[in-house]
């Protein structure tokens, strides 16, 4: 495992890291605390150093685990999200009142006296033209509350606009199937040596090569009912791309890239660009960290690999994916 600066913070954290939004159960399923702590233990023995989590995934149960890990392993570090575990979603969630009680909550969730991390969780665009978010999350840095703070983001235009304000860190999706991001919002980050975590990088599962035409879905697994963003934005699910494209594109990647693990080729993509710091796959049980972390023995693509995976994107997927997020 390697490891890389994570912005301005000071932490090095592992380029493959561990996004907790399926942890102890898949989507739907109920909350194993058993799973969780055991999918954490397994990343760490495989040198990941680093867990996202948020205060909705799993009803606060994924922040309660995150919490209990880090007791004994005080070298690790965190981010957790805020500002979507309330329903219907509104503005005012991300108000200084609503983050003020947020932040206290995850506190006392995840049983410490500061949150390494804290990014406001894929508010409405109008949050980044109201300051007042902003210099409220500036305050709670300067109580100690939270030691840095950035956002999570849907589109590439409110990760530029976010760096207006004293951020340490961006979350965006960004893979193979969503390219968008390298080309108009990494070096910005980079001039401000403001970290970025790539997150949905498997495209929910299609990077795997798994997937076919007939492959089923869970009723209550966002992969069948969010495709075209019945729940939240359909660009959370499969990248935002129609399904038997996606498996079509897929197939390609892996014929023409030449691999039989395209999930491990795919994370290592996201690691070709120096300026993310980490890449956040998900893992609702042990068994799947070795298929994430593999990605750091992959070798670095080729210039012409590079340019496959460029050609199949322009091919299957720009359109529409460049013009929505």
């Amino acid at each position: 495992m390697e490891y890389r600066q994570f912005g301005n913070t000071g932490y090095k954290i592992s380029e493959v890291s561990l996004g907790t939004w399926q942890l102890g159960g898949k989507w739907g399923a109920p909350f194993s605390e058993k799973d969780a702590l055991d999918t954490l233990a397994e990343a760490y023995d495989h040198g990941v150093n680093f867990f996202d989590t948020a205060d909705g995934y799993q009803g606060g149960l994924s922040e309660r685990a995150v919490g209990q890990f880090i007791k004994t392993h005080p070298d690790v570090h965190f981010t957790t999200k805020l500002g979507r575990k309330e329903e219907p979603l509104s503005l005012a969630h991300f108000d200084p009142q609503h983050v003020d009680r947020y932040i206290d909550e995850s506190l006392a969730n995840m049983g410490v006296d500061s949150l390494d991390m804290v990014l406001l969780h894929c508010p409405p665009t109008d949050i980044y033209y109201t300051p007042e978010t902003f210099f409220e999350l500036d305050k709670l840095k300067q109580a100690g509350k939270i030691q840095h703070y950035g956002v999570s983001v849907e589109k590439v235009e409110q990760a530029i606009k976010a760096l207006d304000y004293d951020i340490s860190a961006v979350e965006i999706i960004f893979n193979m199937f969503r390219l968008r991001p390298a080309k108009l919002f990494f070096d910005l980050a980079k001039k401000r040596n403001v970290g970025i975590l790539a997150r949905v990088p498997l495209a929910s599962g299609l990077l795997t090569g798994k997937f076919t035409a007939d492959t089923t879905f869970a009723p209550d697994d966002h992969r069948n009912n969010n495709r075209d963003g019945q729940l939240f934005d359909k660009g959370e699910t499969f990248s935002g791309v129609d399904y038997l494209t996606g498996v079509k594109a897929a197939a390609e990647l892996k014929d023409r890239l030449g691999t039989d693990n395209l999930a491990a080729t795919a994370l290592r993509y996201i690691l070709m660009y120096d300026a993310v710091s980490a890449v956040i796959p998900g893992a609702s049980n042990p068994t799947q960290i070795e298929r994430n972390t593999s990605a750091a023995d992959v070798a670095s693509l080729t210039a012409d690999q590079m340019a496959i995976v460029q050609d199949v994107y322009d091919q299957y997927l720009k359109n529409p994916v460049d013009y929505l997020w």
